[in-house]
């Protein structure tokens, strides 16, 4: 066994002979049944995958499914809020992958759907076989755990780890991280006595000042993408657009304005004009588009797979909740980057500070 290579990913590259040992950590049935799978009851934490290095995660895929237990099927619903994916590399003290399970897989607020991005996607039936091929290097361990938070119900776990492992680590590969956030509501202002377009479109963020993070992170490494979901949380029967929301990227502590300030959330996500439909492209995508008038849930993703943003020291990556911050939504995320170790410690909020609102 070699090292994890130079070679590329691409159909190009497949014909380049490589060394590595292929592993699977899986839910198989020990004892040659067919109850390939693992129950977990609420409030247990069970170990998925503890493998030695060096050597690198290739794919992770799973499945999951509610024990009703002779409850009603509407209890609990929520449950991809309330199970939790936990990575921990090389014995970090703290998880460097931390994220509710659906979002993990690229879609909020407890719901999934049919998707297909090149890192992440939720396959039929109804989008509940959920796949994950970010790149997971390690030089000495992986711990890849599953925490149930659930209240009453148990869950019937399916999952696959795929991985390769090899004779020598290479430290210029960073560690793989995902971090969820949430902002319920966004620190907004009153319409007060403006007119919509005013409110929606008025005033001026000259410093980035109450603009929502998706990511703070301190070390070396690269940004490579996140998940946005929004709540819209205004009622009104005037044109209710949640977004105009400027990306700003911050790196290595730069002095405003930032290198990286864009010009819309739709943008950043590589939409256009305030978008109502459903797509999914390798690297950008719209999971769910919300309802009339932009009522609803939304989520978006944008993966920097062609273009990472490198940092030297630090990132902050944020985005206005509406122009100049005055938008009131619910707006959660998960980013994802990879970086050296030992890295900035976070953590999740409660269960309860997690759950959807109801639509």
């Amino acid at each position: 066994m070699s090292g994890y290579g130079t070679f590329g990913s691409s159909l190009r590259d497949l014909p380049r002979l490589r060394r590595a040992r292929r592993g699977r950590a899986s839910s198989w049935d020990r004892s040659g049944g067919n109850t390939d799978n693992l129950r977990i009851e609420p409030g247990q934490t069970r170990l998925l995958a503890d493998l030695t290095g060096p050597g690198a995660i290739t794919h992770i895929w799973c499945t999951v499914a509610l024990d009703h237990v002779g409850r009603p099927v509407e209890l609990e619903g929520d449950y991809l809020r309330r199970l939790v994916l936990k990575i921990t590399w090389d014995d970090s003290p703290h998880p460097n992958v931390l994220v509710p399970l659906g979002d993990f897989f690229g879609m909020g607020h407890a719901r999934t759907g049919n998707f297909a991005s090149a890192p992440l996607q939720m396959s039929p039936q109804d989008g509940k076989g959920f796949n994950c091929w970010f790149a997971m290097p390690f030089a000495g361990r992986a711990r890849i755990e599953l925490i149930s938070e659930m209240g009453v119900k148990p869950v019937t776990f399916y999952y696959y780890v795929d991985y390769e492992q090899y004779q020598d680590a290479d430290p210029e590969l960073g560690y793989f991280h995902a971090q969820w956030r949430r902002q319920n509501p966004t620190d907004g202002v009153e319409q007060g006595d403006q007119t919509n377009e005013e409110f929606l479109f008025g005033g001026h963020n000259t410093d980035g000042a109450g603009n929502y993070v998706l990511l703070e992170a301190e070390g070396r490494g690269h940004y490579v993408g996140s998940v946005l979901n929004v709540h819209n949380l205004r009622h009104t029967h005037q044109w209710n657009w949640y977004g105009e929301g400027d990306d700003m990227i911050v790196i290595d502590g730069e002095p405003w304005p930032p290198r990286l300030h864009g010009t819309g959330t739709e943008d950043y996500f590589n939409t256009a004009w305030c978008p109502t439909q459903v797509y999914h492209a390798p690297y950008h995508g719209i999971t769910m588009p919300g309802g009339p008038n932009w009522s609803g849930q939304v989520s978006y993703y944008r993966f920097h797979v062609e273009d990472p943003v490198v940092f030297d020291r630090s990132i902050k990556v944020t985005l206005e909740h509406g122009h100049a911050n005055k938008r009131s939504d619910d707006v959660s995320s998960v980013a994802y980057w990879y970086q050296e170790l030992p890295s900035r410690p976070f953590g999740l909020a409660p269960v309860e500070q997690r759950l959807p609102r109801p639509l």
